[in-house]
């Protein structure tokens, strides 16, 4: 019989890192990273979560260096999206990352999208609304995810200094796994049509 999963947070010698950890009628702790990057690690049933969360940590350079070739491999983007889809996966991206700052008093803000050549959002706090890139719609998932709340959280800090990062660090600890992973869809920006979708 295997348990239900549960997601862990370890701070780790290289930042912290999020896994999946399943009990299982296993003999040893197993530990891999699947399609998306995804970490997982299934224990005997005798294991502690504390055992489970060491083991994660002294293999947290084998992790990172598994999630940068993950990364390398899915730098490709995505087929360019309709009009409509950008419209779908973008407000679908907002739409999963907003409970995180609305217990903060964060308005859900209006979304506009644009083909930006050199950024991926930006936040218009004055104004009460947030711009995405239609060349996000290009990347993975958690990489839209990441930049949605990205501008979200500039209704909070409207800069990028300690505070701001702060704040995404407790909402998104992986949020600087997933920046770096962005990196490499540069080359999505600005090959969008221009304008508004």
């Amino acid at each position: 019989m295997v348990a239900q999963p549960q997601r862990r947070l370890v701070d780790t010698p290289h930042g912290v890192l999020t896994y999946t950890l399943t009990r299982k009628t296993v003999k040893n702790l197993n530990l891999r990273v699947g399609p998306g990057g995804e970490v997982a690690v299934s224990i005997p049933r005798r294991c502690s979560v504390r055992q489970a969360d060491d083991f994660v940590r002294s293999r947290s350079g084998w992790i990172l260096d598994a999630l940068r070739r993950w990364e390398d491999r899915q730098a490709e983007p995505l087929p360019p999206a309709s009009r409509e889809d950008c419209a779908r996966l973008l407000g679908e991206a907002l739409a999963r990352v907003y409970p995180l700052v609305e217990p903060l008093g964060v308005i859900l803000p209006p979304l506009r999208l644009r083909a930006l050549k050199s950024q991926w959002g930006n936040c218009h706090w004055a104004q009460g609304y947030i711009t995405l890139n239609t060349a996000l719609a290009r990347c993975p998932e958690e990489l839209r995810d990441y930049v949605a709340l990205h501008e979200l959280v500039h209704f909070l800090h409207h800069d990028h200094g300690p505070g701001f990062y702060a704040q995404m660090d407790a909402l998104m600890p992986d949020w600087r796994r997933r920046r770096k992973a962005l990196k490499g869809y540069t080359g999505a920006l600005g090959k969008e049509r221009s304008g508004k979708v």
